[in-house]
C-alpha cells in the first residue's frame, strides 16, 4: 500500500474512533451489534429524546457503522458489514461488555417495539 494510502487509512480509523469515543454512540453499536433496534427503543433504553437519538444514528450512518433494514413503517438499525472499518470495529466491539440486557429490559416492560 501506497503511504498516502495508509495515511488515508489512519485518518478513517481516528474518524471512527473520535466517532465512538461517545459512550452512548458505542453503546448504540453494541446493541445494534447484538439485535437490530428501532429508534423508539434507543429512546427508551438511554431515556433521551428522540431527535438526540436520531442525531447519534445519522452520524453513525453517515460513517457508514450502521445499515438501515425498513420493516413497514419501522426502520431498524445494525452494524453494517460492509464497512470499510469493518475490522476495527469488530474488534472494538468485541472488546466491550454485553447491552442485551437493556434490550431483555424493554421485553420485559412491553416495550420492544413501541413505534407507532
Amino acid at each position: 500500500m501506497s503511504a498516502i494510502h495508509e495515511e488515508e487509512r489512519l485518518d478513517q480509523m481516528s474518524n471512527t474512533l473520535k466517532l465512538l469515543g461517545d459512550k452512548t454512540r458505542l453503546t448504540i453499536m453494541k446493541l445494534v451489534d447484538e439485535q437490530e433496534c428501532c429508534v423508539c427503543e434507543l429512546v427508551e433504553i438511554f431515556k433521551a429524546s428522540q431527535p438526540s437519538i436520531s442525531q447519534h444514528l445519522r452520524k453513525l450512518k453517515d460513517a457508514g457503522l450502521v445499515k438501515e433494514n425498513r420493516k413497514g413503517q419501522w426502520i431498524f438499525y445494525s452494524v453494517n458489514p460492509d464497512s470499510k472499518q469493518n475490522e476495527l470495529i469488530r474488534s472494538l466491539l468485541s472488546s466491550l461488555p454485553s447491552q442485551v440486557y437493556k434490550i431483555e429490559e424493554l421485553e420485559k416492560k412491553g416495550l420492544r417495539i413501541s413505534c407507532g
